[in-house]
């Protein structure tokens, strides 16, 4: 069973190498991603890249849903990328109004550190999948930052460089009596 790496392991900070070729060892480590995702629980992993299992390849696999599929990216390469200038001053608003509406953003690498990362809306995304199929699509929403979380892994970033970098908020969670989370603001 592959093993999560947290941080601050020095793999996680390394650019990640295209794939050469699919074989049956790329298609056993994806599988044994797969299984690493679906084991990873509080948080649920939603998303999981080869760093984080040892290896600096470039490949993410993505859960969106308890439901869906695990999809797999080979070679990943974001070809457009925008923000949908109304979903974020709508999503601001809200964050205005209710704290519970704001966007945290996890990795299951940086066990309960949380923070606020401005992605972008709409990614159009080029990748291979394991049976050496070429896609170009377009991702949107939820799905859209994963990817943007993922693709910064094979580029050696962690997503609380991104939080620092906007000038955004870092929280650590704990659960409180009952078993709920409780985010507390990190100062840095």
């Amino acid at each position: 069973m592959l093993q999560i790496l947290n941080a601050p392991n020095e793999v996680l900070s390394q650019k990640s190498v295209p794939v050469k070729k699919i074989d049956k060892n790329l298609i056993e480590f994806i599988n044994g991603m797969k299984k690493a995702l679906e084991k990873a629980q509080d948080p649920i992993g939603v998303g999981l890249a080869s760093p984080q299992v040892g290896k600096n390849i470039r490949i993410f696999i993505a859960k969106p849903t308890l439901k869906s599929k695990i999809y797999v990216f080979i070679n990943p390469k974001i070809l457009e990328s925008e923000t949908n200038e109304s979903q974020a001053k709508n999503l601001q608003k809200s964050v205005v109004r209710s704290k519970k509406l704001r966007k945290l953003e996890g990795c299951l690498s940086l066990k309960d550190i949380w923070g606020e990362v401005k992605r972008d809306s709409f990614v159009t995304v080029e990748y291979v999948d394991e049976k050496g199929k070429k896609y170009t699509k377009s991702f949107t929403g939820f799905m859209s930052t994963i990817i943007q979380h993922e693709i910064d892994h094979l580029e050696g970033i962690l997503f609380p460089r991104r939080v620092l970098e906007q000038n955004g908020t870092l929280y650590k969670s704990e659960k409180d009596e009952k078993g709920q989370d409780i985010f507390e603001e990190i100062k840095i």
